[in-house]
Order: C-alpha cells, then sequence, then structure tokens
C-alpha cells in the first residue's frame, strides 16, 4: 500500500509538470527533469510526426523557452535598477518614468551613435577607394569587429532604427524611365550636361567617370584618367568640357566629343503611386552583379590636371562663365584655380574639419563649402578686392552639401537628419526646416519650381518644396528604385523624358519622370 500511494504521488507530479511546460515562466528545474519531461510528453500525446523529430522539435522549443527566460531575467534587473535610479533623483527632486527614459534620452543616444557610425562608414569607404591599389573596404569600428561597407549599405544604413517618416501623403505619379547600369562600384555623383548634346554624366568610386544617353540609356564615354575614386563630376556652362574631383589628391578638366544613338520607343511602364514601399532583400541584391559596358570609347588624358591639394578631392565646380573652378578636399581647404593657366588663385581656408562639399551660384560669383564641422560658409567673390565670409551654423552633425537656388536662398542637407532652407540676407536662422528619418546626402533643387530632391541613406528618394512640406516619395515597389544608400540627386528640367535622375550604392544611376504639376497641385 504504500508503494502505490507512492507511485500515485509521482503520476501527479508528472501531470503537474506536463500541465505547465509551455510556460515561459518556468521554475528552476535540472535538465535530467526537463528530459524526462520531454520523454513523458512525447509517450502521452499522439502525432504522426516520427519520434525523433518530435524529439528534436521538443529540443529546439526548450533552447527558445531558455532564451525568453533570460531575456525575462535580464529585463527584471533592469527595470530594478531603473527603480534605484529613479530612487537616487527623486532625492535631488527629479524623476523620470522607465517609458520615458527608453524612448527619450536612450533612444537619442543610441540613433546618434549609428549616425555616427553610418558617417565613419561611408568616410572609411572613400579613403579606401582613393587608393589606386583597394576597390573594396572594410571598416574597423568599435573595437575588433570588422563591418563589411558593402554589407552595410545593403542593410540601407540606419534606417533600421527608425521608423518611416509619414508626414504627409501624396498620389502624384512618379515614374522610373530608365536605369544607366555600367559601373563596377558606387557612384558618388551624377550630373546633366548645360548644353547640346544632352547627356548624363556620373562619377563612381571604380575611378572611372562616364557619359550616357540619357533616352537609350547606353554608355557614350568613359573617362578612366584618376587613379582613385572619382568623387564628383560637372559640366562646362557652355563648352563639351567635364570637371571631375577625385580621392587621387587631382581635379581634371578634360573634353569628350559624343554621338548620340538613334532614341529607341520608351517600354510601357505602369504609373506608380509615390507612396508605395516594399523593401527588396539582401540576397536578391547581392545576385545582381553589374559587368562594365563593353564597347565604350574612353578618354585616359585630362587637359588640364590641378594638383594643389594635400588629401582627397572631395567635389569641384564651375564658376559661372566657365573661367575659374573651385575644389573642396579634405584637407579643410577650397581651392579657386583659373582654368586657362591651371594657377591658384584663391585658397579658402577656415573649416575646422574635412569638407564634404561645394556649388557655385548659376549666376553670380558666389561659393558654398560644406563640411564635417556641422557648418557651411558663403564665399563672396562678386567685388574682386572684397572676399567676403559667412558661416552658417544650425546643424548638429556633417553638413553633407549645401547648394544654391536660383533666387537668394540655400538648401543644406546633413547626417543630422535634416533639410534646412536659408536666407542668403539672414544668416541667423533657416526660414524652413525638414526633419527626416535618415542621413541627407546630395541634394538638389529644381530651377523653376524650386523642389528639392532629398537622397538618404535608407535606400529613400523623397520630394519637398521650400516651405518644407513633403511632395512626394519615389517608388521602391516592383524592384524599382534604388536598393542601397542614395548618394546624390539632380535635376534636368529641359529633359522631357527623365526630369530627375538619382544615384547610389547600387551601381546604377536611374532616370525618373516626376509629374510637377501634379505635385504642386496636391500640395
Amino acid at each position: 500500500m504504500p508503494v502505490e500511494s507512492g507511485s500515485a504521488a509521482a503520476r501527479q507530479a508528472k501531470q503537474k509538470r506536463k500541465s505547465h511546460s509551455l510556460s515561459i515562466r518556468r521554475t528552476n528545474s535540472t535538465e535530467q527533469e526537463r528530459s524526462g519531461l520531454q520523454r513523458d510528453m512525447l509517450e502521452g500525446q499522439e502525432s504522426k510526426l516520427p519520434l525523433s523529430v518530435r524529439s528534436n522539435l521538443l529540443d529546439l522549443f526548450s533552447q527558445i523557452e531558455r532564451e525568453f527566460e533570460n531575456i525575462y531575467i535580464e529585463n527584471l534587473e533592469l527595470r530594478r535598477e531603473i527603480e534605484t535610479l529613479n530612487d537616487r533623483l527623486a532625492a535631488d527632486g527629479q524623476a523620470f518614468e522607465g517609458a520615458d527614459l527608453a524612448k527619450g534620452a536612450l533612444k537619442t543616444k543610441a540613433s546618434h551613435s549609428t549616425s555616427q557610425l553610418s558617417q565613419k562608414l561611408k568616410t572609411t569607404y572613400k579613403a579606401s577607394t582613393s587608393k589606386p591599389r583597394s576597390n573594396s573596404c572594410h571598416a574597423r569600428v568599435g573595437g575588433s569587429r570588422n563591418f563589411s561597407v558593402t554589407s552595410w549599405e545593403l542593410w540601407g544604413g540606419d534606417s533600421w532604427i527608425v521608423s518611416s517618416f509619414k508626414a504627409t501623403t501624396s498620389r502624384a505619379v512618379c515614374q522610373l524611365v530608365k536605369e544607366y547600369v555600367g559601373h563596377r562600384d558606387g557612384i558618388w555623383d551624377l550630373s546633366v550636361t548645360r548644353t547640346q548634346p544632352m547627356v548624363l554624366g556620373t562619377a563612381s568610386a571604380d575611378h572611372s567617370a562616364m557619359l550616357w544617353s540619357i533616352e537609350t540609356g547606353k554608355c557614350l564615354l568613359k573617362y578612366m584618367g584618376h587613379q582613385g575614386s572619382v568623387n564628383s563630376i560637372k559640366f562646362h556652362p557652355t563648352e563639351q568640357m567635364a570637371l571631375t574631383a577625385s580621392g587621387d589628391q587631382t581635379a581634371h578638366i578634360w573634353r569628350y566629343m559624343v554621338q548620340l544613338p538613334t532614341p529607341q520607343p520608351v517600354a510601357d511602364i505602369s504609373q506608380t503611386p509615390c507612396e508605395e514601399d516594399v523593401d527588396f532583400s539582401d540576397k536578391d541584391e547581392a545576385d545582381n552583379e553589374v559587368e562594365g559596358p563593353i564597347d565604350c570609347p574612353s578618354v585616359r588624358v585630362a587637359t588640364t590636371t590641378l594638383r594643389s591639394h594635400q588629401g582627397v578631392v572631395i567635389a569641384a565646380d564651375w564658376l559661372v562663365g566657365g573661367k575659374q573652378v573651385v575644389t573642396a578636399s579634405w584637407d579643410r581647404a577650397a581651392n579657386l584655380y583659373d582654368v586657362e593657366t591651371s594657377e591658384l588663385v584663391h585658397s579658402l581656408t577656415g573649416h575646422d574639419q574635412e569638407l564634404t562639399h561645394c556649388c557655385t551660384h548659376p549666376t553670380q560669383r558666389l561659393v558654398v563649402t560644406s563640411s564635417r564641422d556641422t557648418t557651411f560658409r558663403l564665399w563672396d567673390f562678386r567685388d574682386p578686392s572684397i572676399h567676403s565670409v559667412n558661416v552658417f551654423q544650425g546643424h548638429t552633425d556633417t553638413v553633407t552639401s549645401a547648394v544654391f537656388t536660383v533666387g537668394d536662398n540655400v538648401v543644406s542637407g546633413s547626417d543630422d537628419r535634416t533639410v534646412k532652407v536659408w536666407d542668403l540676407k539672414n544668416m541667423r536662422s533657416p526660414i524652413a526646416t525638414i526633419r527626416t528619418d535618415s542621413a541627407v546626402n546630395r541634394i538638389s533643387v529644381s530651377v523653376n519650381q524650386k523642389i528639392i530632391a532629398l537622397p538618404h541613406d535608407n535606400r529613400q528618394v523623397r520630394l519637398f518644396d521650400m516651405s518644407g512640406v513633403r511632395l512626394a516619395r519615389l517608388p521602391r515597389s516592383n524592384r524599382q528604385g534604388h536598393r542601397r544608400m542614395v548618394c546624390c540627386s539632380a535635376w534636368c528640367e529641359d529633359n522631357t523624358s527623365c526630369n530627375l535622375f538619382t544615384c547610389g550604392f547600387d551601381r546604377q544611376a536611374i532616370g525618373w519622370n516626376i509629374n510637377i504639376p501634379a505635385l504642386l497641385q496636391e500640395k
């Protein structure tokens, strides 16, 4: 009798353990008891699965359960730490709620650190591709762990830490018209010629610059004179000359002659609303390897080589009239050159850190330079005897670009995820601020309607007006749009087929047709 009562008690204990086996909050049972419990469950349940499969599944669920238990214990410890901190702050007359602390200071700190990480990776990659012997790079960040820049951009930068910006909606039509594929590495910059024949130019980390037919997407010419990453390309206002800046510490001026191919009928592309957004898998992106053009003619010798910088030349532009050019470098200086003599006219110093961009006014002798020191500077050369300098402060992180509008405005973009519109007559504060969810790269403003195109680290391209109202987001659905960081945008309102161009680290440039009247109508 005592033996029977003992066995009955054991069966009751087994049943009790079975009823609580799937609970996340478990008691501290031993591994032997856990394995015995699994065997009891297998014997007491009917299933068509083989016994070995059921056993493996139970092992996996047990591991998941242990992970949840560890997370739960860590959560309890963190809550106790927050309560202890609140007690200390309460003694000083201050207190924070746990939720507010997590969503406020901690989120801000994490967001800022992630943005810094993204900037470090981009900077390291540019420095690496500036060397002739290296076309790829791994940046070492945060100790001994290595991060692949290509993989980082594949993730979409730091977009995973914040949700998409959904302040406004628009159903205006934005069509992807043409893709320009042929570079072997990321494309940093692009520009459209100001004279006929109208062609698209791209500057890439693969040490080359290419000229493309806008209508056909065919490569017309490839410039291979640089020994480092080509970081910028701009065209002469009246002649068939291009200006490129490179990581080899030089800027080149070279002439080109191209013949446009016969335009082909444009394929019927279904109209895609601008607000659709579907991410692509990393596997699909990795499979899209791009081969360079086979029959593209090349130019290897520059007409003029500008050599005065002691660091990477990150950008260059023509002053109005095309007789002078300005270059921006990581040596913290911008240089003004005479095109005919190649002589250095002025060295523009004052920035505390590396320069990131430079831009000239379309009709006046004005230059704006951007820097990692969170400022951009306006240089005035309208009076030959006086060269005034104005400093614009307002960003909290690297100013990635600052560009002029036709009027008296400057638009600046930054890694602090904001774009600011400034009045040249009032430098103290911006007249409009656009807040986004990702770092902003080289922006552009349309000449006629003053629409700002924002290329982002998170693969998005958004359109805003000068007052800060979002007009559209370019489509990323049905495998359309960029699949990695978008580096630059450029408007070309004179072209009927494509009036906006973008490029990025997916090694392609894209031509878009933006229905500007529809955008303004829905404003």
